[in-house]
């Protein structure tokens, strides 16, 4: 029962925003949108011309699916070194990284943005992207899963003459495919939500990203009707990732705490 409420408080919203994308541009807005009322298309053609949302579009695509496939990347490459590795320092250096998840991010902007400034990046997709890669939650929920792995995987795989390479390639990569799925979830959608870094970089209309373009127009006075459409379009890729990757999502949970 209690799972029931959850689930309807959590998709009302969701459920508003679709039935007032589809009311009349003049038409019902929450809540009288939940009134059966005529459906039409009207809102979404009128805010696929009158705004560059193709361009907002294609620049949440890159900056998602670029920082996806960098951060998996780079945070199982580093996972691998710090949970099968040994090297003078690890501990160390792994819990120092791991005390950057207690600084906020709002105190490391303007600093940020100096430095992307100083490199010539800002309005451009090395500004937007790069300074995002440096994921220290991911490398630590990689870190943890691939510490689950059993060592004699990599004790044998050394003993045949596996180059480091070849034993992440061949051995981690494959084992870690469903937490690599399960992050690539999560960083999809924090970088396909992200606002604020995409706000402070893409300072011209040709950068800007769907969730800063969604606010232009809410600040240009567009109709909600729009606006909800606008959204509506936002959601879409979202579900979509969700719906492709949700089996290794299963089985990643599936799979978690099991050893050797």
């Amino acid at each position: 029962m209690l799972l029931a409420l959850t689930a309807i408080v959590t998709v009302t919203p969701f459920a508003a925003m679709v039935l007032v994308a589809f009311a009349p541009p003049s038409g019902r807005t929450f809540p009288d949108a939940f009134v059966p009322s005529n459906v039409t298309w009207e809102n979404f053609q009128n805010v696929l011309s009158g705004s560059d949302i193709g361009r907002w579009t294609l620049n949440s695509l890159v900056y998602s699916l670029t920082s996806v496939v960098l951060i998996l990347l780079f945070a199982s490459m580093a996972g691998y070194a710090f949970a099968k590795k040994r090297f003078p320092g690890r501990e160390m250096m792994f819990w120092a990284f791991l005390a950057t998840l207690m600084v906020p991010f709002q105190a490391t902007l303007i600093p940020t943005y100096i430095l992307v400034s100083k490199l010539g990046w800002v309005d451009g997709y090395w500004g937007l992207v790069v300074p995002t890669l440096a994921n220290s939650q991911a490398v630590f929920l990689m870190r943890q899963f691939i510490a689950q792995l059993p060592d004699e995987l990599f004790e044998a795989a050394e003993m045949d003459g596996a180059s480091e390479w070849r034993i992440y390639t061949t051995i981690v990569l494959p084992l870690v495919r469903p937490a690599l799925a399960t992050l690539g979830v999560f960083v999809f959608l924090w970088h396909w939500n992200d606002f604020l870094w995409p706000l402070v970089v893409g300072q011209s209309g040709e950068m800007q990203t769907l969730t800063v373009g969604l606010a232009t127009l809410q600040a240009e006075n567009v109709p909600i009707n729009q606006i909800m459409a606008g959204a509506t379009i936002t959601v879409l890729p979202s579900l979509l990732v969700f719906g492709l990757l949700q089996r290794y999502l299963t089985d990643s949970i599936a799979t978690t705490g099991i050893k050797g």
